[in-house]
């Protein structure tokens, strides 16, 4: 999603009441930000939720390796196998920073 469609959205919601400015600025904010220009509270907030994140990823691939292990045995490889695996690649390849980089900031800053 562009730029411009999530600015779009974001003024269609405040418009609405869906979202007050406050969060509006808030996600403007994180938007687009580096690693290195986060305050400390926000990156201990990041890694905070990469930890919760890598978690839930790990349960749903986990479940989704089942189901295609469970479509090869009754089956055989198919579209629909294909689909499970599609969906675990996503996953895997979701992070929004990346770990090594998360760490080393917090181990320079001294927060962990």
């Amino acid at each position: 999603m562009g730029n411009d469609a999530l600015l779009y959205r974001m003024l269609a919601a405040v418009m609405k009441g869906y979202i007050d400015k406050n969060t509006t600025n808030k996600i403007m904010k994180m938007k687009g930000r580096k690693l290195s220009e986060l305050t400390d509270q926000e990156l201990l907030q990041e890694a905070k939720k990469m930890k919760s994140t890598a978690i839930t990823n790990a349960i749903l691939i986990g479940f989704l390796m089942g189901i295609v292990f469970y479509s090869i045995a009754k089956n055989s490889v198919g579209f629909f196998t294909l689909i499970p695996l599609f969906l675990a690649f996503k996953l895997i390849n979701n992070s929004k920073y990346s770990k090594k980089e998360l760490e080393s900031l917090l181990s320079e800053r001294n927060l962990k």
